[in-house]
């Protein structure tokens, strides 16, 4: 019995309604407009992935806290395991964005990085 999921498409800003189809092997996806729509489809159907933003305690920061991300999508199951490590991190300002905070988290290949400058107090 094939397996059918709605999605909406967030790889461009048109936002289109997918209809993803998993028959066996076989994925189709409909409705999108665009190439990017057909692999997200079947990305999300086969191995969703997401970017994570969050915080981490910045110490002696303008700030309290730095924004971070990871500086690319990372298997959706794993987002609680990130998270858990990225609560974990602190880090000494100054910091510049784009900085690495934590590199190659759990092993996925993908770095959480800054996404502000942090200055020193």
């Amino acid at each position: 019995m094939a397996e059918v999921r709605n999605i909406i498409c967030i790889s461009c800003p048109l936002g289109c309604q997918l209809v993803v189809t998993k028959d066996g092997d076989n994925i189709s996806v409909t409705g999108n407009t665009c190439k990017n729509g057909e692999k997200y489809g079947i990305e999300e159907m086969t191995n969703p992935k997401r970017v994570i933003p969050s915080t981490v305690v910045c110490k002696n920061g303008r700030l309290k806290r730095l924004p971070v991300k990871t500086a690319d999508a990372v298997p959706k199951g794993m987002i609680f395991d990130i998270m858990q490590e990225i609560n974990k991190c602190s880090v000494e300002a100054p910091v510049k964005m784009g900085q690495v905070i934590i590199p190659n988290v759990l092993g996925t290949g993908v770095d959480v990085v800054a996404t502000r400058t942090m200055p020193a107090e």
